[in-house]
Formats: structure tokens, C-alpha cells, sequence
């Protein structure tokens, strides 16, 4: 008997960086507290026929599939629960967009 959950009732939601929430951030933070690699990926083609490359959380009821994009391993790597502490766990407003340059410095380091 396999140990791995069987995910095929789960809702599936593909999110962009955009409408990431301060839950979905929590999670993925939780799931890959050293940060995701290639093993991590996973690969598929949407309705609009492109390749998407995204990372995989699971919720009870809920598989979310996060794009990842450079300012998503930022956004972890430098994760902080108080800075979401004012917002609702699903306000996609929470999350900002990192500084450019304060994600150039972490790349000079």
C-alpha cells in the first residue's frame, strides 16, 4: 500500500504570482522550506496550449499549482509570517511584488 494521497478529487488551481495569497505562500514555504528544485517542477500545457512550469501544495480539498517565476523563490526565500499578519488569508493584494533591485542585490551576494 502506497503511502502517496490519492489527489485525483482535488480541485485543481493553477496560481500566477499575481493572485498568490498570504495562504498559498504559507504553504509553499512550509512544503519547501529549503526552496524547490527540478525534482519539485512540474511541467504541463494549458488551455491556451503553453508550457507552464509550476510547483504543487495540497490543501484538504484543494491542489494549487504556483507558477514559479523568479520573484516567487524571492517572495520564499525571504518569507516573513508578520509582514501578512494585517491581511485575510486569501487577499491576493497581500503579496506584493518584490523591488527589483532588492531581488539584483540578492542575486550580487
Amino acid at each position: 500500500m502506497s503511502n502517496k494521497r490519492d489527489t485525483s478529487n482535488l480541485k485543481r488551481v493553477i496560481v500566477d504570482f499575481k493572485k498568490l495569497t498570504p495562504e498559498v505562500l504559507k504553504l509553499l514555504v512550509a512544503a519547501y522550506p529549503d526552496g524547490y528544485d527540478d525534482r519539485n517542477i512540474i511541467s504541463f500545457r494549458n488551455a491556451s496550449g503553453e508550457r507552464i512550469e509550476a510547483v504543487e501544495v495540497l490543501t484538504e480539498d484543494t491542489k494549487y499549482l504556483v507558477k514559479i517565476s523568479a520573484k516567487l523563490e524571492y517572495t520564499m526565500e525571504n518569507y516573513d509570517e508578520d509582514d501578512y499578519e494585517d491581511f485575510e488569508d486569501d487577499d491576493p493584494e497581500a503579496v506584493g511584488e518584490p523591488d527589483p533591485e532588492d531581488m539584483a542585490q540578492d542575486d550580487d551576494e
